[in-house]
């Protein structure tokens, strides 16, 4: 038994049950999440960055947003983002904006219309280490879902080079003919999605 001493004026009491001390470190351990999805904010845009630039750079030379764009999203418009998160660390994400005609333009890939029927995805892309796991489409049939939640949103609209139409058509995206937009000369399908319409049940492919 252990006695706890005080004051010489105050009358000693014993401790019935030893006290148990906790390590802080061993306590922490398992704080963070194995897996969450949420919004994401302009504290992200780093790590956003830094994923889509070793994604497309290396292929085409261009990244879809600048860094001060996806601030400027992240900004304006995060509850239209989607991350993906393996214990505090983000391994793929989605970025749109709203947008309010029928069509993209190129002034799309630049601005957001708040309060507008249609979501512009502008990039889904998913960190060099964690690709080939199917991650890509899991994460997409998130954000579609989410999407159905998210108050006047009636379809969502984005642009991808002809390989990648099959990757959308598979969840549920249909095409619209050729693109308006083009970057560095390279020509895009533009895709459309009803947020009303089939649900995407293929989870998984090789993205």
């Amino acid at each position: 038994m252990a006695q706890v001493c005080g004051s010489p004026f105050l009358k000693p009491f014993f401790l019935k049950t030893p006290v148990r001390v906790v390590n802080p470190l061993r306590q922490r351990r398992h704080t963070l999440p194995a897996s969450e999805f949420r919004n994401l904010t302009p504290q992200d845009a780093i790590s956003v960055f830094e994923i889509e630039r070793e994604a497309f750079v290396s292929v085409s030379g261009e990244c879809p947003l600048t860094l001060d764009e996806v601030l400027n999203f992240l900004g304006q418009c995060p509850e239209l983002s989607l991350g993906w998160f393996e214990e505090g660390r983000l391994v793929a994400f989605i970025i749109g904006s709203g947008w309010d005609k029928e069509r993209l333009s190129q002034e799309a890939m630049t601005q957001h219309v708040p309060d507008t029927p249609t979501v512009h995805i502008h990039v889904l892309s998913v960190h060099r280490h964690c690709r080939q796991q199917g991650k890509g489409s899991i994460l997409l049939w998130r954000y579609l879902q989410y999407l159905r939640c998210v108050p006047g949103l009636r379809r969502a609209l984005l642009i991808c080079e002809d390989f990648l139409v099959p990757f959308y058509q598979k969840a549920g995206f249909k095409e619209k003919g050729p693109s308006a937009i083009s970057v560095s000369n390279m020509q895009f399908q533009e895709m459309e999605y009803m947020v009303g319409g089939q649900a995407y049940t293929r989870r998984n492919s090789g993205c």
